[in-house]
């Protein structure tokens, strides 16, 4: 497969792993931080605006991996490409919440 697909999977994952904690604050009635808080990214957004926030980057998410080449679940490269996305996001998002709340 060419490398811009797996870059494309590498950012589904990436967009997927971000989608959890903005849809479970949002669906939880929790405000979280989201792009269009004041200050962007640091200042809490409405549950509402986390719920959609989280859909979409869900969507983008897909939309990437069933938009361009071939994914399945079953050990592949692309699982792999998707889980180190996923995997990079986690750590970026955990360090990033965790100086937030010191």
């Amino acid at each position: 497969m060419a490398w811009p697909v797996y870059l494309a999977h590498f950012f589904a994952g990436m967009f997927l792993a971000n989608g959890v904690p903005h849809f479970v604050n949002g669906v939880s009635g929790r405000r979280f931080p989201s792009p269009f808080a004041s200050p962007p990214g640091r200042g809490e957004s409405r549950p509402p605006t986390n719920v959609l926030w989280g859909l979409a980057n869900f969507f983008i998410g897909y939309g990437l991996l069933a938009g361009l080449g071939h994914f399945g679940l079953a050990p592949s490269p692309d699982a792999l490409v998707v889980a180190a996305g996923i995997l990079c996001m986690s750590v970026i998002l955990a360090v990033y919440f965790g100086r937030r709340e010191k």
